[in-house]
Order: structure tokens, then sequence, then C-alpha cells
């Protein structure tokens, strides 16, 4: 499993731990209230927020939770701030890109702390493109084997349609064109020996940055603090972790 797969595969199962906090759930609900109200409120004929529903479901936010946050989005709920979506773009140790997707209700706060964020951390908060130029929008599917070979159920997954995928223990990262998200999705979560974790659009690197010890500690410190911004939803990087770091982060 390639470096920056396997960071994103740990941080999914620490995800998880971060859900008893709260800060998760949260995310969560935001982004299933933005979806809400960028297109349909059925999650049948809005792909968007089907996805933001399914995630939130994979992380067991409560059905109450989800349905405040889908009548929000769609209006016939309680009233709040209204979210706008804003992309930055940084360098971080080694030379590494980062995107980091944010909704926020105000951008100059957002902008300001993901800007301090990235320079304390020996980084460069980048215009727009400087780094996005080396990442491709695909469908990313993150599924656990509770029977069987990760390594087969993989492999099945390339004849469903995805382009790609990295094996770590019992979880499979998946990769497909993002036309062929849904389609891959449904098939795999009919199969019995598998547990659907995740399944999102994600931003994928075309060359990637191998990194020290060193700098594979910064970096993953900073995209861990990043991560934790009220406003940040998701980060990407180009990284290519050292594995001794990787397996500390594990731990």
């Amino acid at each position: 499993m390639s470096g920056h797969s396997k960071w994103s595969t740990i941080k999914h199962k620490k995800g998880i731990l971060d859900a008893k906090k709260g800060v998760l759930f949260t995310k969560l609900s935001r982004e299933i209230t933005v979806a809400a109200k960028s297109g349909d409120s059925d999650p049948e004929l809005n792909f968007r927020l089907r996805l933001a529903i399914d995630n939130a479901k994979s992380q067991n936010m409560p059905k109450d939770n989800i349905e405040r946050a889908v009548a929000k989005g769609a209006g016939t709920g309680a009233s709040g701030d209204s979210f706008e979506e804003i992309t930055y773009e940084g360098i971080g140790p080694g030379g590494v890109g980062i995107i980091i997707q944010t909704l926020t209700d105000n951008k100059n706060r957002s902008a300001a702390t993901v800007r301090s964020t990235i320079t304390r951390a020996g980084g460069t908060f980048a215009s727009t493109g400087a780094v996005s130029w080396n990442f491709e929008q695909k469908g990313q599917i993150v599924i656990n084997v509770t029977d069987g070979d990760p390594e087969i159920i993989a492999l099945e997954s390339i004849d469903d349609g995805a382009e790609d995928f990295d094996v770590f223990d019992n979880t499979v990262e998946i990769t497909c064109q993002y036309s062929d998200l849904s389609n891959i999705q449904k098939k795999i979560s009919v199969k019995d020996s598998v547990t659907l974790e995740k399944a999102e659009i994600a931003l994928i690197p075309n060359s990637t940055v191998t990194l020290d010890k060193e700098q594979s500690n910064k970096t993953l410190r900073l995209l861990d603090d990043l991560e934790e911004l009220d406003d940040v939803q998701k980060v990407f990087s180009n990284a290519e972790f050292n594995e001794e770091a990787l397996n500390s982060y594990a731990e």
C-alpha cells in the first residue's frame, strides 16, 4: 500500500474515535446540510447527499441527527448559518502539496486559521492552482473485509469497474472514476463478506513526493492539525510517507 493511501486508511480508523468527541458528527452534519441545500433533499435523487448520509451512518451518527441536517439544508428545519465551500492550497514540509476543503460561515476566519496552521508547520500558504493541478477528482471507497481474502475482494472490484486498489490488513481502499462511484458502491454493498466503511469524492495526486522520517512526522502532524480545524472538512496531500513514521502514527 502506498504511503498516502495508508495514511488515508489510518486516518479513517482514527476518525471513528473523533466521532465520540462530537467533532466528526458536527462536520458530517454540515456536509449533509450543504448537500441537501445544493440539490434535491431526496438522497435517491441527490448523489452527494446520499454519499454524505451513507458516510454519517458508517460513523454511527444517530438517525435523528441525520434527519435534522437534511431538513436544515432543505429549508424545512431550524434556520442556521449559511456555509460556503472554499478550497485552500498549501505547500508543506519537503515540498508536499496539500489541498484543504472547507465549509465555513466566515471565510476570513477560515483563511486565517488555515494559513496560520500551515505556516506554523514551516509550510507556505499557496495560491489557487499552485497545488491542485497535480490532483484529479476520483471516487474512493473504503471497505473492511470480514470474511475471505482482501486481495481477492480487491481484484473483484477491478472487475466491477474500479481503477486501482490498496490493501492494508483487512481494509481495502478502492479508487475509481467519479462517474463509476455510485455503481461500484452498490455492487460492493451487496457483498456479505465486506462492510462498507466510506464512499466519497476524493482528490488523488498524479505524482507524489517521498518524505524522510522527520519530514513525514512533521507532515502527519500538520495534516492532523488542519483536519482538527472547525471549518475543515477534508484534507488531501501527495505525500509518500516514511514507513516507520506511519507505523508510529497508527499506534
